[in-house]
């Protein structure tokens, strides 16, 4: 298949925000902004955890490894879609595309499966806070890990497979920053129906999966705390998932919005501005919601930080 579409074109266009004129230098100003505090925050968050004996618990483990998640995802298409906000329109090979494709889609699965496995320990410590050493131990956070990597580089490959095994003999200019597969769909010839259903029913499996195993977590978490005696022990309890449901409602609204629709109802600038939100700004959210705000977090920055003011002070 791939050589029948070789035979047409030798790879796609980017246009990403070139419909913008003279605003996009200044788009570049804010996303460089953005991303360099995206990589920096979640990089750092990486380190403190590794580095902070008080944070090798189960929670802060899933948490730099959803961090290293949303590091890999962004650095496959943020630095590509800067570089077409300075040069403009950048060509892109058929296989670049695909494997541009294949590992955005995989890291994004990734932190579906991820936070549904955030959700379960929030359960966990929650409803049964008494057995959560024994029942969150070592080998099954790995597990937890390794089948959340291994299932969203699965559907990943399933989703690429899915679109790339159509033929591309019309144009070749993405309306996009980066190989999605809603605008790279929508240059395919021929009747595309069944690749539709394929991706939506990837999508499906992946958003809703991962959605229901969060809500029967969290239906379970609700009513450990309408339990709790105190108004105080409720709000505290509350407090420690306050930051997961943030970003879930987040993530899951974007996703859900770009995936789970007809192809009918795709508007290719309307849902560039979108894909912004969870390429861009989605990242930035784990560091600030998740880890700036939590106290140990902080209190493990701010040791990080004085060791090293502290280093640099004795040299």
């Amino acid at each position: 298949m791939a050589q029948n579409n070789a035979t047409c074109w030798r790879g796609f266009v980017f246009l990403g925000f070139s419909s913008f004129g003279d605003l996009q230098l200044l788009l570049f100003v804010l996303f460089l902004s953005l991303y360099l505090v995206t990589i920096t925050s979640n990089i750092f968050i990486i380190i403190v955890i590794r580095l902070d004996s008080h944070l090798h618990t189960p929670m802060y483990l899933f948490l730099s490894f959803l961090s290293f998640s949303e590091t890999c995802y962004t650095l496959g298409i943020i630095p590509r879609m800067l570089s077409g906000l300075v040069m403009g329109g950048q060509a892109i090979s058929f296989m670049g595309c695909a494997t541009q494709m294949f590992f955005s889609a995989s890291w994004a699965c990734t932190n579906c499966f991820l936070l549904s496995v955030m959700g379960f320990d929030r359960y966990v410590a929650i409803c049964a806070p008494l057995h959560y050493a024994s029942r969150m131990n070592p080998t099954l956070c790995a597990q937890l890990v390794g089948t959340s990597f291994l299932s969203g580089y699965l559907f990943g490959l399933g989703m690429t497979l899915v679109i790339f095994r159509l033929s591309f003999c019309s144009s070749h200019e993405i309306q996009h920053f980066f190989c999605d597969t809603p605008p790279v769909l929508s240059l395919a010839c021929g009747d595309t129906r069944l690749s539709e259903l394929g991706i939506l029913i990837l999508s499906l499996l992946v958003l809703l999966v991962s959605f229901f195993l969060i809500t029967v977590s969290y239906a379970y978490i609700l009513v450990a705390i309408l339990r709790i005696p105190s108004a105080e022990g409720r709000r505290k309890a509350f407090s420690t998932c306050a930051s997961h449901l943030t970003v879930v409602v987040i993530h899951y609204g974007c996703a859900s919005f770009m995936y789970l629709r007809p192809k009918a109802s795709y508007s290719l600038e309307r849902d560039q501005l979108i894909a912004v939100t969870y390429t861009v700004a989605t990242p930035l959210l784990n560091p600030i919601v998740y880890s700036l705000r939590n106290r140990a977090v902080q209190s493990a920055l701010k040791n990080a930080l004085r060791g090293s003011l502290l280093g640099k002070g004795r040299k």
